[in-house]
């Protein structure tokens, strides 16, 4: 089963609905993000047009149509305006779209999008392409940059991340997000990155959507999975022995061999969601994530990943950063914070039970009552993993 964007007729028909019965809803906004959207606003019998969000859109494209309105109680977020247009507004709030190398978004990034002017034949064209001039943007500015307006700018640019990604999994089942964590160091001929993957490729074909911070290790080997979704098993053993050719992030030809896979092999069909951060800007982000929810702000990266992947995270392999993740997300399920605990499934069991104990901490901690409502899973088996993900999604259904 595979899980898709509503079509494009029923969000039409949503936006009617949401028109012709604001009265209903005057706690929300009606959020304008593309030009069918304005112009189907623009385009009704009312005249006063009232709390409407137009986001990163161009209304110039209908300027005539655009000053025969008024406008009460709209938020203008980095849009293109007609001249003389705020001149028929009232109680509406304009923000300019304040970011120079990057924009206010009305929807995430697509790896095109996000590589913009790189080219596989050229190496050093990463540096100039999107990714890599926000990065050094990014760097030049400070990461902890203390001038007004870029703050507020990452704010704005963070706070339109956000709300594209609650549009976009508002269409999908959410008992069906599953996260995946580890290590950005594992190698990609280490056997564990082949295991990641596979298992990540059975679990989009089952209907799941794969979630990591879409960096390199164990996060791309989940999305180097769901991207060849739908195909043979032995097409993604083959996709990986073109990424073998480069081993770690560091190393040349990391990012051209991951084109390669994406230029030899389209993905149609199935998604994967990567979250990654300029904080981490040297790590590259897998261009290999249909969908990327690139922040500037860490912590609402890592505290989004594990707020969404109310399906079960799996812990494969990690140090540190997999640690932390660990005990938030212990943490959420102890207190229900969504209502339900999430699968919890430690892979590797003699990583999780000997290198890095925690397994036998946990147990510990659920035993004596310092833990309560855990789902637990240790093992090694791809076949378990989806049966308690599955079991776990079954019983949560409505």
């Amino acid at each position: 089963m595979v899980f898709r964007r509503k079509s494009e007729l029923s969000m039409r028909k949503s936006l009617n609905l949401c028109i012709e019965h604001r009265e209903n809803m005057s706690e929300n906004y009606l959020q304008i993000k593309d030009d069918w959207e304005v112009a189907r606003v623009l385009h009704q019998e009312q005249t006063e047009i009232r709390r409407c969000a137009f986001q990163s859109v161009n209304l110039t494209a209908e300027t005539q149509l655009a000053l025969e309105h008024t406008y009460r109680d709209c938020l203008f977020i980095g849009c293109t305006l007609p001249l003389g247009l705020k001149k028929l507004s009232k109680d509406c709030l304009f923000l300019p779209d304040m970011g120079e190398t990057f924009h206010y978004r009305n929807r995430l990034y697509t790896p095109e999008e996000l590589y913009e002017g790189y080219s596989p034949e050229d190496t050093h064209s990463y540096h100039s392409c999107y990714d890599g001039r926000v990065y050094r943007h990014y760097l030049k500015m400070g990461k902890h940059a203390s001038n007004v307006k870029e703050t507020l700018a990452r704010s704005m640019h963070d706070h339109s991340i956000s709300d594209c990604l609650r549009e976009v999994l508002s269409h999908y089942d959410e008992h069906k997000l599953v996260g995946v964590m580890g290590g950005h160091g594992l190698l990609r001929g280490d056997a564990t990155y082949l295991r990641v993957a596979m298992l990540s490729k059975h679990l989009t074909e089952q209907g799941f959507l794969m979630i990591t911070g879409g960096g390199p290790g164990a996060m791309e080997a989940t999305h180097l999975g769901a991207w060849m979704a739908g195909r043979d098993d032995r097409e993604l053993k083959e996709a990986h022995r073109i990424m073998n050719r480069a081993q770690k992030y560091t190393d040349e030809g990391w990012l051209e061999t991951a084109w390669e896979v994406h230029r030899r092999y389209p993905q149609l069909d199935y998604n994967s969601l990567g979250i990654p951060t300029w904080l981490y800007g040297h790590e590259p982000s897998t261009p290999l994530a249909t969908m990327i929810a690139k922040y500037f702000d860490n912590s609402i990266r890592e505290d989004g990943i594990l707020s969404i992947a109310r399906g079960g995270i799996i812990y494969t392999p990690g140090s540190a950063g997999t640690l932390q993740e660990i005990f938030q997300e212990a943490v959420q399920n102890h207190y229900l914070t969504f209502g339900y605990a999430s699968p919890m499934i430690f892979m590797g069991r003699d990583f999780w039970t000997h290198e890095i104990p925690i397994w036998p901490l946990m147990m510990d901690m659920v035993e004596r009552g310092k833990y309560q409502n855990l789902i637990l899973c240790l093992t090694d088996s791809e076949r378990e993993i989806a049966d308690v993900l599955n079991g776990s999604s079954a019983r949560l259904q409505p």
